[in-house]
Protein backbone atom coordinates (compact mmCIF):
# COMPACT_ATOMS: atom_id res chain seq x y z
CA UNK A 1 0.00 0.00 0.00
CA UNK A 2 0.88 3.85 -0.28
CA UNK A 3 1.85 5.86 2.83
CA UNK A 4 1.09 8.95 3.04
CA UNK A 5 4.02 10.51 1.68
CA UNK A 6 4.14 8.62 -1.82
CA UNK A 7 0.32 9.97 -1.49
CA UNK A 8 0.64 13.58 -1.82
CA UNK A 9 3.82 13.42 -3.81
CA UNK A 10 1.40 11.40 -6.72
CA UNK A 11 -1.09 14.30 -5.89
CA UNK A 12 1.39 17.14 -6.79
CA UNK A 13 3.15 15.03 -10.07
CA UNK A 14 -0.73 15.21 -11.19
CA UNK A 15 -1.28 18.96 -10.07
CA UNK A 16 2.26 20.33 -12.04
CA UNK A 17 0.93 18.00 -15.34
CA UNK A 18 -2.18 19.71 -15.70
CA UNK A 19 -0.83 23.16 -14.94
CA UNK A 20 1.87 22.52 -17.79
CA UNK A 21 -1.12 21.08 -19.93
CA UNK A 22 -3.00 24.40 -19.37
CA UNK A 23 -0.08 26.73 -20.16
CA UNK A 24 1.76 25.10 -22.96
CA UNK A 25 -1.17 23.67 -24.99
CA UNK A 26 -1.69 20.12 -27.21
CA UNK A 27 -0.67 19.71 -30.72
CA UNK A 28 -3.42 19.33 -33.08
CA UNK A 29 -1.25 18.99 -35.98
CA UNK A 30 -2.23 22.40 -37.53
CA UNK A 31 1.33 23.80 -35.41
CA UNK A 32 3.24 26.31 -37.75
CA UNK A 33 7.17 24.43 -38.13
CA UNK A 34 9.59 25.42 -36.07
CA UNK A 35 11.72 28.50 -37.09
CA UNK A 36 14.82 27.81 -38.71
CA UNK A 37 17.15 30.91 -40.01
CA UNK A 38 19.17 28.48 -41.72
CA UNK A 39 16.09 27.55 -44.15
CA UNK A 40 15.70 29.16 -47.91
CA UNK A 41 12.73 31.42 -47.09
CA UNK A 42 9.83 31.17 -50.06
CA UNK A 43 9.48 34.73 -51.86
CA UNK A 44 6.62 36.64 -51.23
CA UNK A 45 3.17 36.38 -53.13
CA UNK A 46 2.42 39.68 -55.42
CA UNK A 47 -0.65 41.06 -54.81
CA UNK A 48 -3.48 39.68 -57.14
CA UNK A 49 -3.61 41.54 -60.97
CA UNK A 50 -0.07 42.63 -60.34
CA UNK A 51 1.28 39.58 -62.53
CA UNK A 52 0.26 41.17 -65.66
CA UNK A 53 2.38 44.28 -65.00
CA UNK A 54 5.61 43.00 -65.02
CA UNK A 55 7.55 43.41 -68.37
CA UNK A 56 10.08 40.93 -69.88
CA UNK A 57 12.68 42.09 -72.01
CA UNK A 58 12.72 38.94 -75.28
CA UNK A 59 15.32 36.32 -73.84
CA UNK A 60 15.41 37.16 -70.51
CA UNK A 61 14.31 35.12 -67.56
CA UNK A 62 11.37 35.23 -65.10
CA UNK A 63 12.15 38.14 -62.56
CA UNK A 64 13.24 37.18 -59.23
CA UNK A 65 10.66 38.89 -56.90
CA UNK A 66 13.52 39.83 -54.83
CA UNK A 67 13.56 43.38 -54.07
CA UNK A 68 16.71 45.78 -55.44
CA UNK A 69 18.16 48.38 -53.57
CA UNK A 70 16.93 51.65 -53.03
CA UNK A 71 19.05 54.21 -53.66
CA UNK A 72 19.15 57.28 -50.81
CA UNK A 73 17.58 60.41 -53.16
CA UNK A 74 20.39 62.43 -54.43
CA UNK A 75 20.89 65.51 -52.02
CA UNK A 76 19.68 68.86 -53.76
CA UNK A 77 22.35 70.62 -55.95
CA UNK A 78 23.99 67.05 -56.30
CA UNK A 79 25.86 66.62 -60.06
CA UNK A 80 23.98 63.95 -60.62
CA UNK A 81 20.43 64.91 -59.52
CA UNK A 82 19.80 66.49 -63.13
CA UNK A 83 22.29 64.92 -64.91
CA UNK A 84 21.55 64.85 -68.75
CA UNK A 85 18.77 67.35 -67.90
CA UNK A 86 20.59 70.61 -66.36
CA UNK A 87 23.77 71.97 -65.32
CA UNK A 88 24.59 71.83 -61.95
CA UNK A 89 24.38 75.56 -59.79
CA UNK A 90 21.94 76.39 -63.50
CA UNK A 91 18.44 78.41 -63.18
CA UNK A 92 16.93 75.25 -64.01
CA UNK A 93 18.80 73.17 -61.85
CA UNK A 94 17.93 76.07 -58.87
CA UNK A 95 14.06 75.78 -60.38
CA UNK A 96 13.78 71.94 -60.58
CA UNK A 97 15.43 71.32 -56.89
CA UNK A 98 12.65 74.25 -56.07
CA UNK A 99 9.89 71.31 -57.50
CA UNK A 100 11.56 68.60 -55.82
CA UNK A 101 11.95 70.11 -52.22
CA UNK A 102 7.87 70.48 -52.56
CA UNK A 103 7.20 67.44 -54.09
CA UNK A 104 9.63 64.14 -53.15
CA UNK A 105 7.74 62.22 -55.82
CA UNK A 106 9.01 64.20 -58.53
CA UNK A 107 10.30 62.70 -61.32
CA UNK A 108 11.93 64.98 -64.16
CA UNK A 109 12.17 61.82 -66.68
CA UNK A 110 8.93 60.85 -65.96
CA UNK A 111 8.02 64.79 -66.33
CA UNK A 112 9.73 64.87 -70.22
CA UNK A 113 8.02 61.81 -71.00
CA UNK A 114 4.86 63.09 -70.58
CA UNK A 115 5.84 66.47 -71.66
CA UNK A 116 6.57 65.14 -75.59
CA UNK A 117 3.57 62.50 -75.15
CA UNK A 118 1.24 65.69 -74.32
CA UNK A 119 2.92 67.44 -77.12
CA UNK A 120 1.75 65.81 -79.34
CA UNK A 121 -1.62 64.93 -78.01
CA UNK A 122 -2.30 68.73 -78.35
CA UNK A 123 -0.70 69.25 -81.92
CA UNK A 124 -2.97 66.64 -83.41
CA UNK A 125 -5.94 67.22 -81.63
CA UNK A 126 -5.90 70.71 -82.61
CA UNK A 127 -5.64 70.05 -85.94
CA UNK A 128 -8.26 67.72 -85.97
CA UNK A 129 -10.83 70.15 -83.38
CA UNK A 130 -10.91 67.42 -80.88
CA UNK A 131 -11.73 69.72 -78.16
CA UNK A 132 -12.66 67.39 -75.58
CA UNK A 133 -8.95 66.44 -75.58
CA UNK A 134 -7.59 69.80 -75.37
CA UNK A 135 -9.71 70.60 -73.00
CA UNK A 136 -7.86 67.77 -70.68
CA UNK A 137 -4.44 68.90 -71.46
CA UNK A 138 -4.44 72.67 -71.65
CA UNK A 139 -5.24 75.71 -69.02
CA UNK A 140 -8.59 77.79 -69.60
CA UNK A 141 -6.95 80.64 -71.06
CA UNK A 142 -4.81 78.54 -73.10
CA UNK A 143 -7.76 76.40 -74.31
CA UNK A 144 -9.72 79.37 -75.12
CA UNK A 145 -7.38 80.50 -77.79
CA UNK A 146 -7.32 77.23 -79.37
CA UNK A 147 -10.78 76.74 -79.30
CA UNK A 148 -11.54 80.11 -81.14
CA UNK A 149 -8.94 79.68 -83.55
CA UNK A 150 -10.04 76.23 -84.59
CA UNK A 151 -14.49 77.93 -84.43
CA UNK A 152 -12.77 80.32 -87.30
CA UNK A 153 -11.15 77.47 -89.40
CA UNK A 154 -14.38 76.14 -89.43
CA UNK A 155 -16.35 78.83 -90.47
CA UNK A 156 -14.34 79.32 -92.76
CA UNK A 157 -15.23 75.97 -94.09
CA UNK A 158 -11.30 74.99 -93.78
CA UNK A 159 -9.44 71.83 -92.57
CA UNK A 160 -6.30 71.82 -91.31
CA UNK A 161 -4.38 68.36 -91.50
CA UNK A 162 -1.05 67.54 -89.51
CA UNK A 163 1.27 64.49 -89.70
CA UNK A 164 3.42 64.25 -86.79
CA UNK A 165 6.92 62.63 -87.79
CA UNK A 166 8.59 62.76 -84.21
CA UNK A 167 10.30 64.97 -82.07
CA UNK A 168 14.01 65.61 -82.15
CA UNK A 169 14.60 67.17 -78.69
CA UNK A 170 12.73 68.47 -76.04
CA UNK A 171 14.56 70.18 -73.65
CA UNK A 172 14.17 72.44 -70.10
CA UNK A 173 14.87 75.96 -70.50
CA UNK A 174 13.17 77.16 -67.21
CA UNK A 175 12.01 75.62 -64.00
CA UNK A 176 10.22 77.78 -61.03
CA UNK A 177 7.99 77.66 -58.32
CA UNK A 178 5.51 80.46 -57.69
CA UNK A 179 3.95 79.65 -54.31
CA UNK A 180 2.24 76.02 -54.45
CA UNK A 181 3.02 76.06 -58.34
CA UNK A 182 5.13 74.49 -60.09
CA UNK A 183 6.03 75.82 -63.83
CA UNK A 184 8.44 74.54 -66.41
CA UNK A 185 8.42 75.93 -70.02
CA UNK A 186 10.01 73.08 -72.15
CA UNK A 187 11.58 73.78 -76.26
CA UNK A 188 10.74 71.01 -78.15
CA UNK A 189 12.18 70.50 -82.00
CA UNK A 190 9.80 68.28 -84.17
CA UNK A 191 9.26 67.69 -87.57
CA UNK A 192 5.85 68.12 -88.65
CA UNK A 193 3.60 67.91 -92.37
CA UNK A 194 1.33 70.51 -92.22
CA UNK A 195 -1.36 71.45 -94.82
CA UNK A 196 -4.48 73.58 -94.14
CA UNK A 197 -7.12 72.91 -97.20
CA UNK A 198 -9.87 75.56 -98.23
CA UNK A 199 -13.78 74.42 -98.92
CA UNK A 200 -12.99 73.31 -102.26
CA UNK A 201 -9.75 71.29 -101.01
CA UNK A 202 -6.82 73.61 -102.27
CA UNK A 203 -3.92 74.17 -100.07
CA UNK A 204 -3.64 77.68 -98.79
CA UNK A 205 -1.23 77.48 -96.12
CA UNK A 206 1.62 74.95 -95.25
CA UNK A 207 2.25 71.68 -97.80
CA UNK A 208 1.19 68.22 -97.84
CA UNK A 209 4.20 66.81 -98.99
CA UNK A 210 6.54 68.36 -97.33
CA UNK A 211 8.69 67.88 -93.53
CA UNK A 212 8.87 70.95 -91.57
CA UNK A 213 11.31 71.55 -88.86
CA UNK A 214 9.15 73.71 -86.04
CA UNK A 215 10.25 74.73 -82.79
CA UNK A 216 8.11 75.21 -79.81
CA UNK A 217 8.43 76.85 -76.48
CA UNK A 218 5.49 75.55 -74.20
CA UNK A 219 5.38 76.27 -70.01
CA UNK A 220 3.29 73.48 -68.00
CA UNK A 221 2.58 73.95 -64.83
CA UNK A 222 0.84 72.63 -61.83
CA UNK A 223 -0.18 72.82 -58.35
CA UNK A 224 2.07 70.95 -55.92
CA UNK A 225 0.74 68.47 -53.31
CA UNK A 226 -2.47 68.44 -55.62
CA UNK A 227 -4.04 65.04 -56.11
CA UNK A 228 -4.11 65.85 -59.38
CA UNK A 229 -0.98 64.55 -60.91
CA UNK A 230 -0.96 66.09 -64.38
CA UNK A 231 0.85 69.12 -65.57
CA UNK A 232 -1.61 71.26 -67.85
CA UNK A 233 -0.55 73.66 -71.04
CA UNK A 234 -0.43 76.98 -69.45
CA UNK A 235 1.54 79.11 -72.63
CA UNK A 236 2.44 78.53 -75.52
CA UNK A 237 5.17 80.31 -78.41
CA UNK A 238 6.84 79.84 -81.62
CA UNK A 239 10.00 79.64 -81.35
CA UNK A 240 12.29 80.75 -84.56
Amino acid sequence: MFDIYTIIFLALAVFIFIRLRSVLGQRTGRERPPYDPYSRRDPAKAPAGASDKIVNFPGTAEPANVPEPVEPEEAPSSPRRWAGVAELGSAVANGLDAIAAQERGFDVQHFLTGARAAYEMIVVSFAQGDRGTLKELLAREVYDGFAAAIQEREQRGEKMETQFVGIEKAEIIEASVKGRTAQITVRFLSQLISATRDRAGTVIDGDAELVADVTDVWTFARDLGARDPNWKLVATEAAS
